[in-house]
């Protein structure tokens, strides 16, 4: 089983596993890392990021996007839209997989912990402060951020000589990590539409004690922003070709 899809697939999975995981273990009562900080979770989802891209690359995905934001920008760039479907459907499965995994491995820890929107935000992303403009904005910046950032790591004019072996996935966790600690503090930082939605629907459908509502009101937001943030960062590397 060595495909685009099943590496999709199976490195947005771990990427999910490991991010939410890391949620789960600072936010769960009873977890040895509970209450562990901000600075915990960034690095945790960065290499979170790390560990998803090797495992997409090593199962058949080469250019590892692991984000629905990442495949459209890439589609803007080429002008081949053909294999989005593939790409998106392969994402999404992935993250509501990744986070299932997630809500079994904690599966102790949920009734222990009284807090739904606690319990929430362990699986998908809120506004610090309610400004829906503002929300989406940051969401819009946040992923031109990572997708430019990301697609200039591999550019000419940084590696000219190429990038050493596996280096390339390390300076993305790192661009994740960066991302998280700086801009993250106003949505949690989905910059990921499957990341949030996969997640949400995981946490709607699983029979989690005492989990409220999954905040359907919010989930546009991670969605059309992070996709709003992929094709403008797409038209820009588009037209600039770095």
């Amino acid at each position: 089983m060595h495909s685009v899809w099943f590496g999709e697939f199976m490195g947005t999975l771990v990427l999910v596993l490991l991010g939410t995981g890391v949620n789960a273990g600072v936010t769960l009562r009873k977890s040895y890392a509970a209450d562990a900080g901000w600075m915990v979770i960034t690095t945790g989802w960065a290499l979170g990021v790390l560990c998803g891209v090797v495992v997409a690359q090593a199962f058949g995905s080469p250019g590892a996007h692991l984000n629905p934001a990442i495949t459209l920008a890439a589609a803007i760039v080429s002008g081949d839209f053909s294999q989005v479907w593939l790409y998106w459907s392969a994402q999404m499965l992935g993250a509501v997989t990744g986070a299932t995994l997630m809500a079994l491995h904690y599966a102790p820890h949920w009734r222990l912990t009284p807090d739904p929107a606690a319990k929430l935000g362990i699986f998908c992303t809120n506004a610090a402060v309610r400004s829906p403009l503002a929300n989406i904005f940051s969401e819009i910046v946040g992923t031109m951020v990572l997708i430019v950032v990301a697609s200039a790591i591999g550019s000419h004019g940084v590696a000219v000589n190429g990038l050493a072996g596996g280096v390339g996935p390390w300076l993305v966790g790192s661009l994740v990590w960066g991302i998280g600690l700086s801009l993250g503090g106003t949505t949690g930082y989905a910059i990921n539409p499957a990341r949030d939605l996969g997640p949400r629907l995981a946490h709607a459908l699983l029979p989690i004690p005492g989990k409220g509502g999954s905040n359907w009101s919010y989930a546009a937001i991670p969605l059309l922003g992070d996709l709003a943030g992929g094709a403008l960062a797409g038209l820009l590397l588009h037209y600039a070709r770095i």
